[in-house]
């Protein structure tokens, strides 16, 4: 960090061929099996642990800023879309979030700060298969304990691609 507080760009430093081969292969999809990276591995002549122990030492080194998934809701027959912004107190926030993580249907949950509007803090996103499902957005207020949340519906999808290096 400079003395303005503005963030460095991480200084790149050579991939070894080994790092190289890893990045390559996460940074699209990832093979669907129960263990990706033994099969990301295998592709590559390393093991496992290789693998990891690699990506792991890229993303400490800042080269990798962060792995997800990205869920295409639609092929899994989820057609309606919506973000719920909740207002709790920064104390419950993880309870809450714990609480609405329970559900199936949430794929994302994360806090905000600061907050939405000086007050939505939690988002979740919520996948139904129809508009009539969204009845469970009053479960989850219950089990969570909120009142005060905001629902944002999808209207478009917009296109969802891995970022590509090699």
């Amino acid at each position: 960090m400079t003395k303005d507080g503005v963030e460095k760009p991480v200084a790149t430093s050579v991939l070894s061929p080994q790092e190289a081969d890893v990045a390559r292969l996460i940074q699209g999809d990832i093979p669907l099996t129960g263990r990706p990276f033994q099969r990301i591995a295998e592709t590559i002549g390393l093991t496992e642990a290789e693998v990891l122990s690699l990506a792991g030492g890229l993303r400490e080194r800042g080269i990798i800023r962060k792995f997800a998934a990205i869920v295409r809701h639609q092929k899994v027959g989820y057609n309606h879309n919506v973000m719920v912004l909740w207002a709790i107190s920064h104390e419950r926030a993880e309870a809450a979030g714990k609480a609405f993580s329970s559900f199936e249907e949430v794929t994302h949950c994360y806090e905000r700060t600061p907050p939405f509007a000086g007050r939505y803090n939690l988002f979740t996103m919520v996948h139904f298969r129809n508009e009539a499902d969204e009845v469970l957005l009053g479960e989850m207020a219950a089990a969570a304990g909120v009142s005060d949340f905001r629902v944002l519906r999808s209207v478009e999808e917009f296109k969802k691609n891995s970022m590509e290096y090699f």
